[in-house]
């Protein structure tokens, strides 16, 4: 058994994209939404977010995290 993490690949030292994940709740908040797009935190910025998890639900995250 390898002493590396499973996490890393001992290959290349980096995490295969099969153990990535956000780790972000079920349900994110318009902040959440807001930062992930690299937007400013403004009432604007806020209610696009609203608008767009309403419209995409957790999906509008998943797609906007690398």
């Amino acid at each position: 058994m390898s002493d590396e993490s499973e996490s890393v690949s001992s290959t290349r030292g980096v995490t295969p994209d099969a153990l990535l994940h956000t780790g972000a709740s079920d349900d994110p908040s318009a902040e959440d939404l807001v930062l992930a797009s690299g937007r400013d935190l403004t009432p604007q910025s806020l209610e696009w977010a609203r608008r767009t998890l309403a419209r995409e639900g957790r999906a509008a995250l998943d797609k906007r995290l690398p």
